[in-house]
């Protein structure tokens, strides 16, 4: 089983979230990616586009297929990571550092309390694994 970094959030959707004020990067767990297998493309909605929490910002294609990327938080596009439009590869080999996808300016950091820590993150996977 994975392990996950304790200095990040995590959405039941597989998307982990990086906190600076009123910031958050924003990825894909490496439970996610490795589910994906190898990431083909990704397609993000543009910079300063508003997004809602519980809403696509995104797609990611993989071999297995396209999937929607969840907004855990709502708020406005700030950032997009152009090394992986470059390297799409950079989201498989590191997840939780320099494969982000993107930083959304939070409009409610209360949607944060909605998010897993890492322990309740890694039972909650746990359980998904048990139950496929």
């Amino acid at each position: 089983m994975k392990v996950f970094p304790d200095d990040l959030l995590y959405s039941r959707e597989h998307v982990w979230v990086r906190i600076d004020g009123a910031l958050a990067t924003i990825g894909i767990t490496d439970y996610a990616q490795e589910k994906l297998g190898e990431v083909l493309a990704i397609e993000l909605n543009r910079i300063e586009s508003e997004v809602e929490r519980d809403e696509p910002f995104g797609t990611i294609e993989s071999a297995k297929g396209v999937v929607e990327l969840i907004s855990p938080v709502s708020g406005e596009i700030t950032g997009i990571n152009e090394d992986i439009t470059d390297d799409i590869g950079i989201i498989n080999s590191d997840p939780h550092d320099t494969g982000w996808i993107i930083i959304i300016e939070m409009k409610d950091a209360q949607e944060l309390d909605d998010l897993l820590d890492a322990r309740e993150y890694y039972e909650y996977v746990l359980q998904e694994t048990e139950d496929d």
